[in-house]
């Protein structure tokens, strides 16, 4: 189960990286991405998850859509009834570790959310896969966002980490094709990313307000990418503010 002693302050924005145990795969196949998705959404919440009572709601309400009867009222109640830990203002899933930028909302949110998400997508993971004991490390890593410079840094780290799939050596050789990596970010489906830029993936999964405010909106948000990019493209060295946790 992840932990950490560390003292989380509310209002504050950490960076927060889970990995699976000993390097391993935590997503294996597009249903686990999909569980991962699900699991930082509905574990974000300080009460009981009753997952499959939510989960019939929610196959409800569709079928009424589905059906011709409207818009329903319950269906914003999924949403609005979720009594938050934090605020995700951005992920990134790669096949065996996690990227989360969170502000904590409630007295020791981040370590419940944490623990609540861990252990779901843990539970799952272990039932599919006929496995026991542990699939994230013991110790999580998170780094205080201090300033907007650094909040803006960290924002882009998250968002092109998925680079490696494509290019492995982007870190120590730089990045050999900018078009392709850009292209590439915009139509993975695992991050925030697309949800920043205006192409709607996982729109309630994330706050974006505040960032996107600090970037100068959905426009601000893709040329910083960009930017980035193309400045990676020229320096083949890593700054120490990119290294990993």
């Amino acid at each position: 189960m992840p932990y950490r002693k560390q003292q989380f302050a509310n209002n504050e924005i950490y960076h927060i990286t889970l990995r699976g145990i000993d390097g391993n795969l935590i997503f294996k196949d597009i249903d686990d991405y999909y569980r991962g998705i699900f699991s930082i959404y509905e574990f974000n919440n300080a009460t009981a998850t009753e997952i499959f009572k939510r989960r019939r709601h929610i196959q409800s309400v569709k079928a009424k859509l589905k059906s011709g009867g409207g818009p329903s009222s319950s269906a914003s109640l999924i949403i609005e009834t979720r009594d938050k830990l934090v605020e995700v203002l951005t992920f990134s899933f790669m096949p065996n570790h996690i990227h989360l930028l969170v502000r904590q909302i409630k007295e020791g949110g981040i370590t419940k959310f944490l623990r609540k998400a861990g252990t779901g997508f843990a539970g799952y993971f272990n039932r599919k896969y006929r496995r026991k004991g542990y699939v994230f490390q013991n110790r999580f890593g998170a780094v205080h966002i201090k300033n907007n410079e650094q909040l803006k840094i960290v924002f882009a780290y998250i968002h092109v980490n998925p680079i490696s799939l494509i290019e492995p050596k982007w870190k120590e050789n730089g990045i050999k094709n900018p078009q392709k990596v850009v292209r590439f970010l915009e139509n993975y489906k695992w991050s925030s990313y697309q949800d920043y830029i205006g192409k709607k993936n996982f729109p309630s999964v994330t706050d974006r307000k505040f960032i996107s405010e600090t970037m100068n909106g959905e426009k601000g948000c893709k040329e910083f990418i960009e930017d980035w990019i193309k400045y990676k493209s020229r320096i083949k060295k890593l700054d120490n503010l990119f290294l990993e946790l």
